[in-house]
């Protein structure tokens, strides 16, 4: 039996159910029919993170970050360039830290900006600093396991 991705809208929250061989490109939300993978990372609150990191089957990289940090901003461009390299076999998100100050704790959030990526509901690697899309891309690949 072919087991279907589970793919949580960013914008509602929603899980989506897709087939393994569907072009994901196109897909679009069940509910609100907003692009499941846009290429672009979304801002998340922490309901969604739950979501993302609870029910999703996807890899899921979230870069823990600030609206005042410097190395955030700075990162940012390259986070993004990240996405369209990634998408659709990881998800993308970012978590404000300031308006999400309860995950960043419970996440032990020392430094921004912070990726950490999941996947099965556990943590599988983290990094700070800011990097380059090369950089990220090739530390999540490195870090994914094979068939994921």
């Amino acid at each position: 039996m072919t087991q279907d991705n589970l793919v949580v809208c960013t914008k509602c929250g929603v899980v989506n159910r897709l087939p393994l061989g569907r072009n994901r490109a196109d897909a679009k939300c069940g509910k609100c029919g907003a692009l499941l993978f846009s290429g672009l990372p979304q801002d998340i609150d922490a309901a969604n993170f739950d979501r993302q990191i609870g029910r999703g089957s996807l890899p899921v990289l979230v870069d823990v970050w600030a609206p005042w940090c410097g190395p955030c901003k700075m990162m940012a461009p390259a986070y993004e360039a990240a996405a369209k390299a990634l998408e659709p076999h990881i998800r993308l998100v970012k978590l404000n830290s300031d308006k999400e100050q309860a995950i960043a704790a419970r996440l032990g959030i020392r430094g921004i900006p912070t990726m950490i990526l999941f996947h099965h509901r556990h943590e599988i690697a983290r990094i700070s600093g800011a990097m380059s899309t090369g950089q990220i891309v090739n530390w999540v690949r490195n870090h994914v396991p094979a068939g994921s």
